[in-house]
């Protein structure tokens, strides 16, 4: 049986990860800060398994700002693979956190590698990083070889977790892979982003709840995907005979508004009455449309999103309808 530890386990990709490796006969180790303890609700089900937790999924205490417990956790588990979807992923929160946001999105990333090259360097190691890193682009669209441009703290951090993968990867033969990920979601995204915050209102506001949803930048256009079909590709990435990087995107793009508009015919309401926006929520630097190219994925992966936009829309609304506390 394969071990697999992942950092990050309670988040939106950690707990859709933990629950891919499961399901393909892992043993799977997640990492949760003593801070995200009450914080279980993606993975509680998990938990509340008895079949599962203690058996095939257990809980490991430790904290990326602490080295200490990451090596330990590391040379107590010895997994064969390691996926790292633990950091300050949110890029609005990056400009007033950035000492913390380079520290555990960037930092913790040369620590872990330094820790697997000690311990045991036949260790797959993935690593997601933003399609944010293009910034301002010159491309139409963006591959594995589209020069980066990034525009906030969380991009730059996640620049520096891309190249020390690769020096990693080339300087001492570790299987590491980067991700690049293009924006994907699901009903697990917290409030803090867009879609989600979008979908909760359209449900409160649906539910008369609420009575206004204000947004930024409507015109923002984004490569939106589905969070589990990126974690399949994730996974898929450290089953190949060499490491490498590849893009994860739908390779179609969205604006804001397109969300909008979308989110409220599902309940049969029209935007137009209840969205106002607000400059205030306008981030300080914007990047231009980003939409990736996945042909490398889908060359080497064989891995292509199946969920459509509209398919996502409807999936994060209903999921919202239902949720009694909304």
């Amino acid at each position: 049986m394969k071990k697999a530890l992942i950092f990050g386990v309670t988040g939106q990709d950690g707990s859709y990860l933990a629950e891919l490796l499961l399901e393909k006969g892992y043993e799977v180790h997640g990492l949760v800060r003593k801070s995200a303890t009450g914080n279980l609700v993606n993975i509680q089900h998990l938990i509340d398994n008895k079949d599962i937790y203690n058996e095939s999924f257990f809980i490991q205490k430790g904290d990326l700002l602490d080295i200490t417990s990451i090596y330990r956790v590391i040379s107590d588990v010895n997994p064969d693979e390691i996926y790292n979807e633990a950091d300050q992923d949110h890029v609005r929160w990056s400009y007033d956190m950035v000492g913390y946001s380079s520290e555990i999105t960037a930092a913790s990333v040369a620590k872990i590698l330094e820790i697997i090259k000690q311990i045991n360097p036949s260790i797959r190691y993935f690593q997601p990083c933003t399609s944010n890193m293009y910034g301002i682009s010159k491309e139409k669209t963006q591959n594995e070889e589209t020069k980066f441009n990034p525009q906030s703290p969380y991009a730059i951090s996640k620049t520096f977790a891309y190249y020390v993968t690769r020096y990693y990867r080339e300087a001492f033969g570790i299987h590491a892979c980067v991700g690049i990920l293009f924006n994907h979601e699901s009903p697990r995204r917290t409030p803090e982003y867009v879609t989600r915050k979008i979908t909760q209102s359209v449900a409160r506001i649906a539910l008369k709840k609420q009575e206004k949803l204000y947004l930024g930048d409507l015109s923002a256009e984004i490569d939106w995907g589905y969070s589990p079909e990126y974690m399949e590709c994730a996974w898929r990435m450290l089953q190949t005979k060499e490491g490498s990087d590849y893009i994860i995107a739908s390779g179609k793009v969205h604006s804001v508004q397109d969300f909008v508009e979308e989110a409220f015919k599902i309940v049969d309401l029209n935007y137009k009455d209840y969205v106002e926006t607000d400059s205030s929520l306008i981030r300080p630097t914007k990047t231009s449309p980003l939409v990736g190219d996945i042909t490398k994925a889908k060359k080497e992966l064989d891995w292509e999103p199946t969920t459509t936009f509209k398919e996502l829309v409807a999936l994060m609304v209903s999921e919202d309808l239902k949720n009694e506390n909304i």
